[in-house]
């Protein structure tokens, strides 16, 4: 009988992308991607988002703008 020793290879990282309903103010740089360059908010048939996406999107938005995150 010979030893050998198993080599374990490590778990592969997954990244999790951020949806819409797990984003937050603080994420500006995604927030960006939902509004055009004037600062309005795209609509759902151009951002592809379900209507509870672009609601939470849309309160989001105005968090980060009341707050002068986004300018």
């Amino acid at each position: 009988m010979s030893t050998t020793t198993e080599q374990t290879t490590p778990a592969p990282r997954t990244t999790q992308s951020l949806t819409p309903q797990v984003m937050n103010f603080t994420h500006a740089h995604i927030i960006v991607r939902h509004t055009t360059d004037t600062g309005k908010m795209l609509p759902r048939r151009i951002t592809g988002l379900s209507a509870k996406q672009q609601r939470h999107i849309s309160r989001t938005i105005k968090q980060a703008r009341n707050l002068l995150i986004m300018q």
